[in-house]
């Protein structure tokens, strides 16, 4: 049969759990045969296209161990099967992670997000995911399950190519844990995109912290402009240690646009990204600033 973009064609085995230990032996038993599914959101549009044929879908988002958002004196813990809504509505993220809850609320419509976690999210491991720059940033660092316990795995060694992730095919995203924040910190996220709530023609994360009128370190990460979610790392090293003003800013952003690769694609030319990079960072690093208590 012909598959196009209203039905799943192919066949495969549904199995559910409640249990996250029923699911760790299921990923070890089929492994690369198994897919996850938890929102769907970006699962279902990919069987539905063809592009994956999986012979299992393992369904998790029953599991309530997998479901919380928890704050405690050192970081705050998402569970992996968290919906993006409950991300986006949780008044503490709002305020204390500013770049998460924006990058958040810029994704697709509500249907949507009442479906798509966190962890899918993650999991998809897509160079335009929008929730990467903003974990890069806050050096976010994912757990991960499987029958032999749990793993950690910094984000910035989680994204090894498009699609591609660092977890194995036996192991399953539990929890992503990010470091507490204090009011010295900024943070902020910006996306373009070709319509409103549509995928990251460019995204752009910043996370600093102020002491005085000084930046003392400095995270920025881009996506959409590489073969995965990527640190601007000459941007941050101009910036960090420095007294911040508009010309330090306009530096960074320039050295920033030099350490992308974008391409050409559907939904925007490599030339657009370089020149809008410079444009938005900029803005990004000046609200992520001012956030921090800074002056300009």
């Amino acid at each position: 049969m012909e598959t196009n973009t209203k039905i799943l064609a192919a066949e495969f085995q549904y199995l559910e759990s409640e249990n996250l230990d029923q699911v760790l032996n299921w990923l070890a038993e089929y492994g690369d045969k198994a897919k996850i599914l938890a929102g769907g959101t970006d699962l279902v549009v990919k069987m539905k296209l063809g592009s994956v044929h999986p012979e299992y879908i393992i369904y998790v988002k029953k599991i309530a161990a997998l479901n919380y958002i928890n704050f405690d004196d050192c970081s705050l813990k998402i569970g992996a099967a968290t919906t993006l809504s409950q991300v986006e509505r949780n008044e503490e993220i709002k305020r204390s992670y500013s770049a998460l809850y924006e990058a958040v609320r810029s994704m697709a419509a509500v249907a949507v997000k009442n479906m798509g976690t966190i962890g899918g999210n993650l999991g998809n491991a897509s160079p335009a995911a929008d929730t990467a720059p903003p974990l890069l940033v806050y050096d976010a660092v994912i757990k991960a399950a499987s029958k032999e316990g749990i793993r950690e795995i910094p984000i910035t060694e989680y994204f090894v190519g498009p699609g591609k992730s660092a977890l194995a095919s036996s192991e399953i995203i539990t929890e992503i844990n990010i470091p507490k924040t204090d009011a010295s910190t900024g943070s902020s996220f910006l996306k373009l995109g070709r319509v409103a709530a549509d995928i990251a023609k460019i995204n752009v994360a910043v996370c600093l912290k102020r002491e005085g009128q000084r930046c003392t370190t400095c995270r920025i990460a881009f996506g959409s402009v590489a073969p995965t979610p990527i640190r601007a790392w000459e941007a941050e090293r101009i910036l960090e240690g420095k007294e911040i003003n508009d010309e330090l800013i306009v530096q960074a952003a320039k050295a920033a646009s030099a350490e992308i690769r974008p391409i050409t694609d559907n939904r925007s030319t490599r030339e657009y990204r370089l020149k809008v990079s410079r444009v938005i960072l900029e803005e990004a690093l000046r609200a992520a600033w001012q956030r921090a208590g800074g002056e300009l």
